[in-house]
């Protein structure tokens, strides 16, 4: 929420765009209203502008309803905009120190909705935000929007092309013994195989009225090298960093051939190592590969982590799933951004899921929440352990989830109740820890980064991100090259 009184102190951001719009209604305004309603939305402000220094500046308008009696007719025509995600509310008058200006609040759009796209040029006209700037999508991210709109999830494809002998029934069998121990007497143990993963939603019937395996089938019971004909890009790699001198201690990877490289194996292969973590001390054992002995809410908010994390990737997208095992922390990786927004996964009773098929099979062994309440219970389980809070972040081009789960305790001051972390030579926010651990995260992944890029990635402003970058730059952790214009920054070689 803005503080009108108190504009002068803002600046553009990822959510915050300003137009001096004196002159009428700007047409950046609907690449803006795009960028907002696919991204995470946003302020759009009319009557105000930009100073050189970042700071905004109130213009006022001279007739702001004409302004808003143009906007409306605008948004609703729809050879101009796909859709209009605003009501009256959105949009306001507003007048700051004698000066009346226009508040246009542009929330996200639901998924169903996505892309919001204009002039009917759904490829070429989709935009979303970046820090500042508005960017227009490529054809692969507008293609992400396009299969998550529907209401129908990904994994419940019947592949036509596709016969039973795709799938590993050595996998369905071990899927068989658990679900027999979380659900005995279950009316489908008597079933044959077929029949069974028909129950399941891992076959169906396609076009031709014979059957044929699903996408969730495919992903959960399929041989790697057939799941790859369907998801190019699908790729399961766990890797554990217990020893600085390796660069890894161990390394799961669905690529090996040494097992099924299915989604069901890999959730047993990566759960049974992720709790082997050393900074992990609670008494935990597995008897016949099935019974949980000693089980606890960490060991259930690791198992929801990493089942979230696989029903809600899209596995058409790029670059695959990666859990990293460290030994102070834990991060679940995978392609696609969020479905809703991270407030509506926070407060819990919606669930989304990317691939709901899939989470009904795991469901069944009495894995995953079906009433949106996992993330809530993982962020409860990590308070009550007092460790430092998850940190959910969604990167762009390639659309990426990522939760970090930190394994280590918390001071709290007793005299101000402010958090912080213990260093060899000085005490450093929690906050300021993560947002450069974060910014470090990035840079891993794209090699070379702009200080505008972590806009959109921390939401904080310029100064805080160039404070950020200084204090790893002096400290060894990040390399800048370039002047200060064009800075960017990278790891050390």
């Amino acid at each position: 929420m803005i503080d009108f009184d108190k504009l002068s102190n803002y600046k553009e951001n990822n959510t915050l765009e300003a137009k001096k719009a004196t002159g009428g209604l700007p047409n950046s305004i609907w690449e803006t209203y795009s960028a907002f309603a696919n991204t995470n939305g946003g302020v759009l402000l009319l009557g105000v502008e930009e100073n050189a220094d970042k700071t905004l500046n109130i213009i006022g308008l001279p007739n702001p309803e004409k302004l808003i009696t143009d906007f409306w007719n605008i948004v609703n025509n729809p050879q101009k905009v796909n859709f209009n995600i605003l009501s009256d509310r959105h949009v306001q008058i507003i007048e700051v120190d004698g000066k009346r200006i226009i508040s246009i609040e542009v929330p996200r759009a639901d998924r169903t909705l996505k892309p919001i796209y204009l002039n009917e040029k759904p490829f070429t006209e989709t935009y979303r935000r970046n820090g500042e700037g508005d960017y227009r999508c490529n054809k692969e991210m507008v293609q992400a929007m396009i299969r998550d709109n529907g209401n129908k999830t990904q994994d419940m494809l019947v592949l036509d092309k596709m016969n039973f002998d795709v799938f590993d029934f050595d996998s369905v069998k071990r899927y068989r013994n658990r679900m027999q121990v979380s659900r005995p007497g279950h009316v489908w143990e008597e079933l044959d195989d077929l029949e069974f993963l028909q129950k399941l939603g891992a076959v169906g019937v396609g076009e031709d009225d014979k059957k044929h395996p699903t996408a969730a089938g495919l992903l959960m019971f399929g041989f790697e090298y057939e799941i790859v004909r369907e998801y190019p890009h699908y790729f399961l790699d766990y890797q554990e960093h217990f020893d600085a001198s390796v660069r890894w201690t161990d390394r799961i990877i669905s690529t090996s051939g040494e097992w099924s490289g299915n989604l069901y194996d890999f959730f047993y292969k990566a759960y049974n190592k992720l709790i082997q973590n050393p900074n992990i001390k609670i008494p935990f054992k597995i008897e016949n590969g099935r019974d949980r002995i000693d089980d606890t809410p960490v060991h259930k908010a690791i198992r929801e982590a990493l089942a979230n994390c696989l029903f809600n990737a899209d596995f058409y997208g790029t670059r695959g799933l990666v859990i990293r095992n460290n030994p102070n922390e834990i991060i679940f990786e995978n392609p696609g951004g969020f479905r809703i927004s991270l407030d509506e996964a926070m407060s819990g009773g919606v669930s989304e899921p990317r691939n709901s098929v899939i989470m009904k099979m795991f469901n069944l062994l009495d894995i995953g929440e079906r009433a949106g309440s996992g993330v809530p219970n993982i962020y409860k389980t990590w308070k009550d352990q007092n460790w430092e809070t998850p940190i959910y972040s969604e990167l762009f081009e390639p659309d990426r989830t990522i939760l970090t789960l930190k394994i280590k305790k918390v001071a709290i001051k007793s005299s101000d109740k402010k958090v912080a972390i213990k260093s060899s030579d000085k005490t450093e926010t929690l906050k300021s820890k993560n947002q450069k651990s974060m910014i470090l995260k990035y840079a891993k992944q794209q090699g070379i980064i702009k200080s505008v890029d972590l806009l959109d990635i921390l939401n904080v402003g310029e100064q805080r991100i160039r404070k950020l970058l200084l204090e790893l730059v002096n400290d060894g952790t990040l390399v800048a090259l370039g002047s200060n214009r064009n800075r960017t920054y990278k790891l050390p070689e």
